[in-house]
């Protein structure tokens, strides 16, 4: 073998798998997707499920249209809620309902 030949076989190699690296990539793996720009999300609730499924905050419109933010406890013995429309803007309740704390 002759003092270039192993560099050519080197050379011959490391062109070949760019080339085939490139070509695989265009035929193999279809069309690019780009995400749809977006200028905001939608949607009437949004929820906060712990791992059990069960919500434990929650943002969204109640049945009078009122906006709303609920934060519940681990336990589900307590409620903070938030509201803009509510004359009493945050409320602490327990779970039988007691209000423990009402801010206007």
């Amino acid at each position: 073998m002759k003092m270039g030949q192993p560099l050519v076989i080197v050379m011959a190699a490391f062109l070949g798998g760019i080339v085939g690296g490139v070509l695989s990539d265009q035929f193999l793996s279809g069309r690019a997707v780009q995400a749809q720009k977006a200028n905001g999300v939608n949607a009437e609730e949004f929820l906060l499920l712990d791992q059990a499924g069960k919500a434990r905050a929650g943002l969204g419109l109640d049945t009078n249209g009122e906006v709303g933010l609920v934060l519940r406890s681990k336990d589900g013995s307590r409620t903070l809620a938030l509201s803009a429309d509510d004359p009493q803007a945050i409320k602490l309740t327990e779970r039988g309902g007691r209000v423990l704390l009402s801010m206007p």
